[in-house]
């Protein structure tokens, strides 16, 4: 099971960044988002807002880990590689602190859309995957560093981060907000931009007699706002007017 899961991690860590918004849009057209939760609005904003607060929460983890050591991500030509086993700043809390991160992402993301079978399937879809690549990494990783990292991974643990380790973890490193963005602005504008997508999708498909006609106006000025921010950052960093 386990060098099945390898192989198909191998596709996914190459693919991607174009498979992964295939199966979402998919997930998505099959499904429209709910309107209500368990029939009333409250709900349903309380849902919403516990969906915000984890993407927020997993942008912000996956911002402690970049801003405070740079990690060469993607690999090398859409390949697995890495030049030196990274074990400082989050890593020492967990093994796949970014992955960590995309996780809360794709579960706050599924959650706003809200229907159930996107909820349910979709997290646990985007796990298995998750998962596969990071056992095609892991294979890579003991293949190239041996013996330091079998005792990295029997020191740290492969998701759950162990928080009280944080203080040390981050201790005489200095954390750049500047490399963030520069580095993860992406992730954040398809974050953001997706969340407000969903409820413009949201209420496009509402009955007539809940739908808020002055709301979807400021969720598509807030989409074009998140567009219009990602470009600015990306035109910047390109002309060298952004750098760390």
């Amino acid at each position: 099971m386990k060098q099945q899961m390898i192989k198909i991690g191998s596709f996914f860590f190459k693919y991607r960044d174009k498979v992964f918004p295939i199966l979402v849009l998919a997930l998505f057209l099959c499904f429209a988002p709910i309107h209500t939760v368990a029939g009333t609005l409250v709900l349903e904003r309380a849902k919403d807002i516990l969906a915000v607060a984890i993407v927020v929460a997993g942008l912000a983890y996956r911002g402690l880990v970049i801003g405070y050591a740079y990690i060469k991500r993607g690999g090398l030509n859409k390949e697995v590689y890495a030049d030196k086993l990274v074990t400082e700043g989050l890593f020492t809390l967990s093994r796949n602190p970014l992955y960590l991160g995309n996780m809360l992402i794709c579960i706050g993301i599924f959650l706003m859309h809200g229907h159930p079978v996107v909820v349910s399937v979709g997290i646990a879809l985007y796990w298995f995957i998750y998962q596969c690549i990071i056992y095609t990494e892991e294979k890579y990783l003991a293949d190239k560093f041996g013996s330091d990292y079998e005792q990295y991974c029997q020191e740290t643990p492969r998701w759950i981060p162990i928080l009280s380790r944080l203080r040390t973890a981050v201790e005489g490193m200095e954390f750049s907000f500047k490399r963030v963005i520069i580095k993860d602005y992406g992730t954040m504008a398809t974050s953001l931009g997706a969340l407000i997508l969903i409820k413009i999708y949201e209420h496009w498909t509402r009955p007539q007699d809940i739908v808020d006609n002055g709301g979807v106006v400021w969720l598509i000025v807030a989409f074009m706002a998140v567009i219009a921010a990602g470009v600015v950052i990306r035109v910047l960093k390109k002309k060298n007017l952004l750098v760390e």
